[in-house]
């Protein structure tokens, strides 16, 4: 397949300098190309090291607070967690890299901002780390994560700040002792750079499936924990 490709493609020397930045060298510089590509680009895009560094984040993020923040119950760490993990936390990170500088993108999606867009650049900053998880192992991929999170201020008092509603509902079925959702990709709308996101929402333990929709993956799984807690508080569970 042909694919359109723009003048934002990341020379071996634009990727020398990323991997300086991160403080990290790849064995296989592949996955940090593909790292840094986006689905309106090329088939061979980031989503699924995506998918896995989103992992390799929260567990890395977890530990460094169970360490750091050793008389903190369960429902703050979470609540802490959710903020160093959101999009707006991880965007200043991924500008903080000049990940804007070097993210792959479709003609389209370059046209209207997209190397500016905090959802993209959230998604490549997950998708680095699932690289260099793929890479060098969890021990490698913490390190990373520990040094992007060095100057980020880390305070107890961080739980108050307004939850998120996959961080509600996951606290919500903490507090019964219940298995965290599942989110699963239903489908996807619309051209590469303008795409809209299907995702579902289960709560396998009571069999419950809502959907939520939205313009990037992480913001249609929002709309689908929001749906969720909707259905669990109107069915008083």
């Amino acid at each position: 397949m042909t694919v359109a490709k723009t003048a934002q493609a990341p020379a071996g020397a634009s990727l020398t300098g990323l991997q300086q930045r991160l403080g990290y060298r790849f064995a296989d510089p592949r996955l940090l190309a593909r790292a840094v590509t986006h689905r309106s680009f090329s088939a061979e895009h980031n989503e699924r090291l995506e998918f896995l560094g989103d992992s390799v984040l929260g567990l890395a993020v977890s530990k460094l607070l169970y360490v750091r923040l050793e008389h903190l119950p369960e429902g703050d760490l979470s609540r802490v967690r959710a903020n160093l993990v959101r999009q707006e936390t991880l965007h200043q990170l991924a500008l903080a890299l000049g990940l804007s500088e070097v993210v792959r993108l479709g003609e389209g999606e370059a046209r209207s901002g997209g190397n500016k867009r905090p959802s993209i650049l959230a998604d490549v900053l997950e998708a680095v780390i699932g690289a260099v998880y793929l890479d060098a192992g969890f021990d490698a991929a913490e390190a990373l994560v520990l040094r992007l999170f060095q100057d980020v201020e880390i305070r107890p008092e961080m739980q108050a700040a307004s939850k998120d509603p996959k961080t509600e509902l996951q606290e919500w079925l903490q507090g019964r002792r219940m298995k965290l959702p599942v989110y699963r990709v239903a489908g996807t709308l619309g051209a590469a750079h303008k795409q809209t996101f299907d995702v579902e929402c289960e709560v396998p333990e009571w069999g419950l499936v809502e959907r939520g929709i939205g313009g990037s993956r992480r913001a249609a799984e929002q709309a689908a924990a929001a749906a969720m807690l909707l259905t669990l508080r109107n069915r008083q569970l």
